[in-house]
């Protein structure tokens, strides 16, 4: 619950807070409006290339097996986001302002520096997935597409100039673009849904099978982005609702509903990369296929539709268009939260892109495609090792009501975070005691 002593701290984007005006005496649908975006820019960052590089291996490596990981991770997605709405709206702290406010100095460090290595993990997808989608659809060199990534500072900027809305449409067109792709390519693959439902079934062979859990952990750490976590405490805060309990606890409802709504369209593109994969490879017996831009060069050939490769380079690149805006955000809201270090915008996002061509230049400089291909899969993983990192904190704050005060979860939603904290710590202790010991 805010004080006097939390509101007299920085305001999260300061820019931006309260900038979003919401309606008095409206409609409960013009209200939802009014707080509708927050969860869609949140929902970018779980249909980023990242997911694309693990979704397409997942599906041509072992069909629709990893169907049940995506379908358990996008429901951790939404319960932590949801959290992570809370705490936002009920403090008036984003999650780093939080753990700065709660934790000693040293325990802060290590949380800056394991949020820092998930946004730079992040944008190294973003870097190469975004390069991949210039090559495929233009011809563009690899290591140059790398290079003209470092412009999307320009578009960050001049849309957080027009506003917190502007930024907001601009994601919805993109996400809605990719939707679209990936409707046509799901109508001309035509997978049996049957098979779907009996995929759910055989999710047991997962922990077992080091390969399979190799892919399942990165889909997981693709999926529950760490720094959304961040992202959505402080964005949640750009509406002008009334700063009251009843108030808050209004803005909490429809928060929720937005990021869910959001989170769920997320789940039908995840979804849809792996079924297709499944479908046009792994039933044919390409179970090599574990490269974005193989995806691309035998979509075509196997569905018999030219199209299907373009629209699939295209959606690959709103994907990556998309994730640079939450990736920028979420770089800002970590610095000022936990250093109360104020950069400009077009500095922090250099440095923060900088951080990630370095590796994908030199990677593909010396490996080459596949180099780049294994370095997007492994990103994911580095991901999900720094999820601990951001979900204990925040478990921890909002089921403590000294913090939240009435806006406390109840025992049974902290009995099920804790879980999912438990899950998540208990896959990456397994898939590091199997790499490095089995």
């Amino acid at each position: 619950m805010q004080t006097d002593e939390t509101a007299s701290r920085p305001r999260s984007l300061g820019e931006h807070h309260a900038s979003v005006p919401v309606p008095e005496g409206a409609s409960l649908f013009h209200k939802f409006l009014a707080f509708a975006g927050p969860g869609y820019l949140v929902s970018v960052g779980y249909m980023d290339p990242g997911n694309w590089a693990t979704s397409i291996a997942g599906g041509s490596q072992f069909g629709y097996t990893l169907l049940s990981v995506i379908l358990l991770s996008n429901l951790m997605a939404i319960v932590l986001q949801a959290l992570a709405a809370r705490l936002g709206i009920a403090t008036g702290l984003d999650l780093a302002q939080a753990c700065r406010a709660h934790y000693a100095k040293p325990v802060n460090l290590v949380l800056f520096i394991a949020c820092e290595l998930a946004i730079i993990a992040c944008d190294l997808a973003e870097v190469i997935g975004t390069a991949i989608a210039l090559k495929l659809l233009f011809g563009i060199p690899l290591v140059i597409g790398c290079l003209i990534t470092a412009l999307d500072a320009v578009l960050v900027l001049w849309l957080m100039q027009k506003g917190f809305r502007w930024l907001e449409a601009f994601v919805i067109v993109l996400i809605l673009t990719i939707m679209v792709c990936f409707v046509y390519e799901l109508t001309i693959a035509a997978p049996a849904v049957s098979e779907l439902g009996a995929a759910l079934k055989e999710s047991g062979e997962i922990v077992h099978n080091q390969a399979m859990l190799f892919i399942a952990i990165g889909i997981i750490g693709a999926t529950v982005m760490p720094h959304n976590l961040y992202l959505h405490s402080s964005i949640v805060q750009t509406r002008a609702y009334e700063r009251s309990e009843t108030g808050r606890r209004i803005a909490i409802r429809f928060a929720t509903l937005d990021s869910t709504i959001a989170l769920m369209l997320a789940l039908f593109v995840n979804g849809a990369i792996l079924v297709l994969a499944a479908t046009v490879f792994h039933k044919t017996g390409r179970t090599d296929v574990v490269e974005i831009e193989q995806a691309y060069e035998l979509l075509a050939p196997a569905l018999g539709a030219s199209l299907a490769t373009t629209l699939f380079g295209v959606a690959l690149l709103a994907s990556g268009l998309n994730s640079t805006v939450t990736a920028t955000l979420a770089g800002q809201i970590v610095m000022e939260g936990f250093l109360h270090l104020k950069l400009k915008p077009w500095l922090q996002r250099l440095l923060t892109r900088g951080l990630a061509i370095i590796p994908v230049l030199i990677v593909a400089w010396l490996y080459g495609d596949e180099g780049t291909a294994r370095l997007l899969v492994l990103s994911q993983v580095i991901l999900s090792m720094q999820l601990p990192f951001a979900v204990v904190p925040l478990v921890q704050f909002v089921s403590n009501r000294k913090i939240m005060g009435s806006f406390v979860i109840s025992r049974g939603l902290a009995g099920l975070a804790w879980a999912i904290a438990l899950v998540i710590i208990g896959l990456n202790v397994k898939l590091l005691a199997d790499t490095f010991v089995g």
